[in-house]
């Protein structure tokens, strides 16, 4: 029989899988002690994980471990080395979240285009007629955006962006222009430059030494001041002091952000008051039908991996 270790409670759609198998055993442990969890490990077979770290430290005390499945498609959560070098699998629910991420990126560019969270102060605070006092909003139909990483997110925002009949450019370099143009974008080669170009900029690129930083004060200040920045990605991607600075210089006009260099991001951060920003706590997936597909999706993954016959697409690559 093989055990699962489920850290951190899952929705109950991916439970159930397990429990309908006499072959599986498991146990969720909401615990993160660190030498709670080398107890744990020590005899599991399988690990579901969600946001917890999982270092060095604990990948090396679970001796029988053979797959972690996460509940998500990052992987900035999981000692990498330790991984290969034990030669465990690491497979991600590549299915589950695209349709919610990109839902998620529309609500902020909507939200930080229309003004929303302005009109509604404004009627709510009896300030009816201020209206032709505030500053005109921003219509998204003809504007450029451009959608840095083109996964399965990218993929699922091109067509909400063509339904709103934007112009939409790709950058990629893993993608070819072939299927960039039969999804109704164009390909770009030189990031920086497209940059200073686009009304919006959306983020869905993989935290690398590469990309740490890659929106920084030196691309913020090429950038129209007219623009608006989405990052639903990974914190790293963006300088948040540089980007807390050109906001307040209308450098550019707003971002939204989903996700920070740390999380929770400090008290003493300065985009937490930057009126100019739209902030959530790492939550673009948190829908009711997300939340069930990641995790039947996570458990799958578990189940056809001893099944031997896990998706190759799913597995990441050490």
């Amino acid at each position: 029989m093989k055990k699962v270790l489920i850290i951190k409670k899952i929705h109950e759609s991916g439970i159930k899988l397990l429990d309908n198998r006499k072959d599986f055993s498991y146990e969720v442990v909401e615990n993160l002690e660190t030498n709670f969890l080398i107890n744990k490990l020590q005899d599991c077979d399988a690990v579901s994980l969600k946001t917890s770290k999982l270092g060095a430290n604990l990948i090396n005390a679970a001796n029988k471990l053979k797959i972690i499945s996460r509940h998500g498609i990052g992987c900035d959560n999981v000692d990498l080395e330790a991984v290969k070098k034990k030669k465990i699998i690491l497979s991600i629910t590549t299915n589950a979240n695209a349709t919610t991420v990109a839902e998620h990126v529309f609500f902020m560019m909507l939200s930080i285009s229309r003004g929303t969270d302005t009109y509604d102060k404004n009627v709510k605070e009896g300030k009816f007629l201020n209206r032709n006092n505030l500053e005109l909003s921003k219509e998204l139909s003809n504007k450029n955006i451009l959608i840095a990483g083109f996964g399965r997110v990218g993929k699922n925002l091109i067509k909400k962006c063509i339904g709103f009949d934007m112009n939409i450019f790709v950058y990629d370099p893993f993608v070819d222009e072939k299927t960039i143009d039969n999804l109704g974008g164009k390909k770009v080669d030189n990031l920086q430059n497209t940059i200073k170009e686009m009304d919006y900029i959306s983020l869905h690129m993989p935290l690398t030494d590469k990309t740490k930083n890659l929106i920084n004060m030196k691309v913020l200040s090429s950038m129209k001041n007219s623009s608006i920045i989405i990052n639903s990605s990974r914190g790293g991607l963006i300088n948040e002091t540089d980007l807390n600075e050109a906001l307040n210089k209308s450098m550019i006009f707003g971002a939204g952000l989903d996700v920070f260099e740390e999380e929770p991001p400090n008290p003493n951060n300065p985009l937490l008051k930057n009126k100019k920003v739209l902030l959530s706590p790492h939550a673009a997936t948190f829908t009711e039908e997300c939340k069930e597909r990641m995790s039947k999706e996570t458990i799958q993954n578990i189940i056809d991996f001893f099944e031997n016959k896990l998706d190759k697409s799913k597995i990441i690559k050490l």
